[in-house]
């Protein structure tokens, strides 16, 4: 017995600590301690005094849908929480708790005084992998010691089933009925020990859990065998079932093995990503010599190096050395990013290449690394309704599946006594609500893993149900449809000017200006062109006026600051609905030139758009911008709604209007004025790049900021819920199957256990196919990978 504090302070434990006394003083400590706790929790109220405390765990031993219910029912009896939300498919949960009340280290006890594990939920931390291993290894352990007395159990009875009446003699088959009852022990006593824990768990927190049926029947049945085979009063020996108990219970724990194996899968694949930070990293220190330390000790301005293959440990800048990078679960960009001095690398990006040295900028809380993270862990912690419904389908169910074992074993011990038994059996093993309950959380949690390595981060697993059935996308224009800065598209200028030369000049004066219109020339000049202008004077709205290094007075703006004759510049040819800018002489009008800018679609927009509509989504463009500029830009994009000219709160009208008329509404901004109708919406996007109100109030944030992200995320959820629909129906339509046939005596108990475990594997399996949708997301990225690691 013994603990193990790792590197990052959070507390593990072996076996057998965790099945023996409370937590030890320095799990305590580690646990409760305020820096580890900070890397774990939010708080609420005074920082000197908080209220409420939000920790996000890690939950593991989980083995069936049940699991998460026990395992809140237990968080829920801690002094001062609040709520407890676990997602068992992603063994997450997150616990909203008073600290002056309890601590921590009491949620942690409690999860394991509940029979499972616990640990903070941190970034930076390298998941036990041990932990699951061993889970696997004693799981594989018990179907071993099952298949093999099966196998055993099987020979003997096969003789009985083979024999006409009166070829065994009485005492040849009472030695068969010991031997079977002999090798029945082992998987009585020790493989069978998982569904005797989970009933166990359910029972001492009141609660019936789907392990309950599957012990009654095992028990059951082993009662009644033993009793048939001890009975010596009997002239001719009675029938036994040992051959059905060690079957079922072989195809129960193989299906149950599976089925850990596969939500393993999905778990981890979400944990893949979220979890990149290394365990160790290379520090230069004062003598300049390189040493291996935890990422937690490095400070701003460490100089760090990073191998190839390697995650960067904090953000930083590259300051010797080339390379590419991964940034796709940061920014959604699936290809390598050249990296080289000078240039900044976020925590959480893979190194592709070659070694480069780091200078570390941002730790922690402040990478957006961690702000990522702490998204998705939120997501994953609530429980979507359907997973909700399933749950309390579950629970009335175990109660009509117990009744009606007891009934079918009453009327069958009227019709034939000697089938009454594993009639009821079959009956409790074949109706066990798994498949049920795990139909709608085993999908979503591989959509959200999906849309993660996209750079679509979910902050409620709810919007995937919501995203599927939206028929309207509303989205705002600037910063979403287009880039937030216009472009030049043209220029125009009297004859016999010199258009570089006047675009140079522009592009030196306008960088003086922080309009957006002068910053968008300033970045069509060549770089320097700024230095030299003096006697700088801006007008607001009208432009602004400088001297060059030749000593020439010019102004840079509206037609009426330039003094430019319009009606002359009409005829040189440009559109009536772009924006223009004028550059002319300050004394003169002749040599003028005109600039016209354009807002720049992002890529993919035209393409996202047509694609929505190809999905049977209406789009409408919803803008705060000039009706001139916003139905242009809806002309370019085929898009026949238009709000032009709306204020936040004619925007929120709007929504609202449409939401009374029944439309499900989706809404696509990136602004401070986008929040309150992201709010409003059914479902909300934001761009990352956007204000941090408008990301506060999305429900999916668009790491990338791709429109096509949007049609995206909507197929994906379409095809998960869908998946859910399939994984409902199979599981009802399996069970009003099933339940006949056991009641009719057709179903003995080892084909109901194959049965069961049939239908929790395909419901599993069903819901993995959820993540093939994004196999291909990240082509490019993922060859470097693999090219790498070869």
């Amino acid at each position: 017995m013994r603990g193990c504090l790792v590197s990052d302070g959070s507390v593990l434990r072996s076996e057998e600590q965790r099945a023996n006394g409370g937590l030890r003083a320095h799990e305590r400590a580690a646990l409760d301690d305020a820096d580890e706790l900070a890397r774990y929790t939010s708080f609420g109220g005074p920082p000197d005094a908080p209220v409420s405390a939000t920790s996000r765990l890690r939950v593991d031993g989980l083995h069936c849908a049940a699991c998460a219910g026990l395992i809140e029912q237990a968080l829920l009896r801690v002094p001062g929480v609040e709520s407890a939300d676990v997602n068992g498919a992603a063994r997450r949960a997150s616990v909203t708790w008073d600290p002056r009340q309890s601590k921590a280290s009491d949620l942690v006890e409690a999860v394991r005084a509940a029979g499972y594990r616990a640990y903070p939920d941190t970034a930076a931390r390298e998941q036990p992998a041990e932990l699951d291993t061993g889970e696997s290894r004693r799981m594989l352990w018990r179907l071993f010691v099952a298949g093999f007395c099966m196998m055993q159990v099987m020979m003997y009875a096969t003789a009985t089933y083979v024999a006409a009446p009166g070829d065994i003699d009485a005492q040849t088959l009472r030695l068969l009925n010991w031997a079977g009852w002999l090798l029945s022990l082992p998987v009585v006593l020790f493989a069978a020990v998982p569904f005797y824990r989970g009933a166990w768990q359910a029972l001492r927190q009141g609660r019936v859990g789907m392990d309950l049926p599957v012990v009654l029947g095992i028990l059951v049945t082993f009662l009644a065998s033993t009793a048939a085979t001890f009975d010596a009063a009997g002239v001719q020996p009675r029938e036994v079932y040992f051959d059905s108990l060690t079957m079922f219970v072989t195809f129960l724990l193989g299906g149950r093995a599976l089925e850990q194996r596969a939500r393993a899968r999905a778990a981890r694949a979400l944990d893949s990503a979220l979890n990149r930070l290394p365990a160790a990293v290379q520090r230069r220190g004062a003598d300049g010599a390189w040493a291996w330390v935890s990422p937690t000790r490095l400070q701003p301005g460490d100089c760090i190096r990073i191998a190839a293959g390697q995650a960067f440990a904090a953000d930083g800048v590259v300051i010797e050395g080339r390379t590419d990078v991964d940034e796709a679960l940061l920014t959604g960009e699936s290809r390598p990013l050249a990296r080289q001095a000078g240039d900044e690398v976020l925590a959480g990006s893979i190194n592709l290449a070659g070694p480069v040295s780091v200078r570390v900028t941002r730790l922690g809380g402040q990478t957006r690394f961690d702000g990522i993270v702490q998204l998705v862990s939120q997501a994953m912690t609530r429980r979507p309704s359907a997973v909700r419904l399933a749950d309390r389908i579950a629970g009335p169910f175990l109660w009509c599946v117990l009744l009606l074992a007891a009934a079918a074993a009453a009327g069958w011990s009227l019709v034939d006594p000697s089938r009454a038994v594993w009639v009821a059996v079959a009956v409790l093993v074949v109706t066990c609500p798994c498949a049920l309950s795990l139909a709608a959380p085993s999908a979503m949690v591989a959509a959200a893993g999906a849309l993660a390595r996209r750079g679509v981060l979910l902050r409620r697993l709810d919007a995937l149900e919501a995203l599927a059935g939206i028929d309207l996308f509303v989205f705002d224009k600037t910063g979403t449809l287009t880039d937030a800065c216009p472009q030049v598209v043209d220029i125009q200028a009297a004859a016999g000017v010199d258009k570089a030369a006047l675009l140079q000049a522009a592009a030196g004066l306008a960088a003086h200006s922080a309009h957006p219109l002068s910053q968008a020339l300033a970045a069509a000049g060549e770089a320097g062109g700024a230095p030299g202008w003096t006697q700088l004077r801006e007008e607001p709205g009208s432009g602004l006026e400088g001297t060059d290094p030749q000593g020439r007075r010019w102004r840079l703006g509206s037609a009426d600051w330039t003094g430019v004759d319009v009606e002359a510049a009409h005829g040189m040819g440009f559109d009536v609905e772009r924006v223009r800018v004028w550059l002319a002489p300050a004394q003169r009008s002749e040599g003028f030139a005109g600039f016209e800018l354009d807002e720049v679609l992002r890529p993919g927009s035209a393409t996202a758009v047509a694609r929505l509509r190809a999905q049977g989504a209406e789009v409408m463009l919803l803008s705060g911008d000039q009706p001139q500029r916003v139905l242009h830009l809806a002309r370019r994009l085929g898009i026949s709604r238009v709000e032009a000219g709306a204020t936040p709160e004619a925007k929120l009208a709007v929504v609202q209007r449409e939401q009374r008329a029944g439309r499900r509404v989706a809404v696509i901004g990136d602004g401070i004025n986008d929040a309150p109708v992201l709010a409003q919406a059914d479902v909300s996007f934001a761009m990352a790049h956007g204000a941090a109100l408008a990301q506060a109030r999305a429900d999916v944030l668009l790491l990338g900021s791709r429109p096509l992200d949007v049609v995206e995320s909507l197929v994906l959820a379409r095809r998960t819920l869908r998946i859910v629909r399939q994984n409902l129906w199979w599981a009802a339509a399996y069970n009003l199957v099933s339940l006949p046939l056991a009641l009719m005596g057709w179903l003995p108990p080892w084909l109901a256990g194959l049965g069961m475990a049939a239908s929790s594997l395909l419901v599993v399996g069903n819901a993995l196919r959820v993540a093939r949708a994004a196999a291909d997301a990240q082509p490019d990225a993922a060859a470097a990978r693999a090219a790498l690691a070869a």
